[in-house]
C-alpha cells in the first residue's frame, strides 16, 4: 500500500486520520505542521502527503509550495483536507500546486476513495 504523510496540529485529527488510512492498509507517518512535514519529505519519499491548511510554523500552502520546489514532490498527490472551504482559498492552494481539496469533517470512505483516486 501506498506510503503516506499525514499533516495536522490537530493530534485528534492526525490520529482520526492515520486510523482510516491504516485500516486501509497504509504506511502512515504524522506531522504536526508544515515545517515537520517538509523536514520528514527531506529524508523519506511519501506517495502521498495530505495536510491541514491553517497550522502554526508552517502552513498547509506554504507546505505546498515548498514540496512542490523538491524535484522527487513535483508529481505526487498533495490533498489539503481542512475547515476553508472559501473558492479563494482553494484557488490559491491549487495555484500552490494541491491536487483536491476535502473539507473537515471528513467521510472515512471518502477520504479512502480520494486517496485510491488519486493514487490511481
Amino acid at each position: 500500500m501506498a506510503k503516506i504523510l499525514a499533516v495536522d496540529d490537530s493530534a485528534s485529527m492526525r490520529g482520526m486520520v492515520a486510523f482510516t488510512l491504516r485500516g486501509a492498509g497504509h504506511d502512515v507517518t504524522e506531522a504536526e505542521n508544515g515545517q515537520l512535514a517538509v523536514d520528514s519529505a527531506k529524508g523519506s519519499k511519501y506517495d502521498l502527503v495530505l495536510a491541514d491548511v491553517n497550522m502554526p510554523v508552517m502552513d498547509g500552502i506554504t507546505m505546498v509550495k515548498e514540496l512542490r520546489a523538491m524535484p522527487e514532490y513535483k508529481g505526487v498527490p498533495i490533498l489539503m483536507l481542512t475547515t476553508e472551504s472559501h473558492t479563494d482559498r482553494k484557488m490559491e492552494g491549487k495555484a500552490a500546486g494541491a491536487t483536491g481539496w476535502l473539507v473537515k469533517p471528513f467521510d472515512p470512505e471518502q477520504l479512502l476513495a480520494t486517496v485510491k483516486r488519486v493514487l490511481g
